[in-house]
């Protein structure tokens, strides 16, 4: 590990952190490999993820996918899997849109919720 990890983050299995990059307030659960100034903010990285050099995570979880160089994930409520985040690429809650957000509690049980992203300045339905 050549990065910094504070003392209210976890790390499990084998994990590699590439320099400069700075974790805080996170779990990570290897096996799993971070590159060289990336930003992991209140975050759970999950075992067979790949983050690449300055990647931004904050208030996301994230496993067995690959994020690609400054790519950044912002506040996602849901839990991203087996996904390939594109380099450069920003996800991040809508906080104003065209279309309000989804009422969980109008939902049948069982049926999966999604809620409006921004994804590189457009903007997609729930």
């Amino acid at each position: 590990m050549r990065g910094t990890l504070d003392a209210d983050s976890m790390i499990e299995g084998r994990v590699a952190i590439g320099p400069g990059t700075v974790v805080e307030r996170s779990r990570l659960r290897g096996p799993l490999v971070i590159g060289a100034n990336a930003r992991i903010v209140d975050a759970y990285v999950g075992p067979f993820t790949a983050i690449a050099d300055g990647v931004q995570l904050s208030h996301c979880e994230i496993e067995h996918s690959i994020v690609l160089e400054r790519a950044t994930i912002h506040d996602v409520p849901r839990r991203i899997e087996s996904s390939l985040i594109g380099r450069r690429w920003s996800c991040a809650r809508a906080t104003r849109g065209p279309h309000p957000p989804v009422d969980a509690r109008r939902l049948e049980p069982g049926r999966a919720v999604l809620t409006r992203f921004a994804m590189s300045g457009r903007a997609l339905g729930s």
